[in-house]
């Protein structure tokens, strides 16, 4: 039984959670840190409530589309790829 082999072959939010953590802890065992993606800012915006706000900042700093930049702010500004 592999790591995402659960009955609808997604990973489930507690298999993610483990996997974020030691992820974590060998990043920073190996005392590696994330590059900076520019998106704090959106993300605190959604945060705080302001969506549309949030949305019209990752649209105007990307240059996606309204569907795509709603996507990204609901899923915590992941760029698009």
């Amino acid at each position: 039984m592999g790591l995402f082999s659960n009955s609808g072959g997604h990973a489930s939010a507690a298999q993610l959670a483990r996997i974020e953590r030691k992820l974590d802890a060998l990043l920073d065992f190996l005392q590696v840190e994330m590059p900076v993606d520019g998106m704090e800012d959106i993300r605190a915006m959604a945060a705080a409530g302001n969506k549309i706000g949030a949305i019209k900042a990752y649209r105007e700093r990307t240059g996606v589309g309204l569907a795509e930049a709603k996507e990204a702010v609901e899923r915590g500004c992941e760029r698009p790829g």
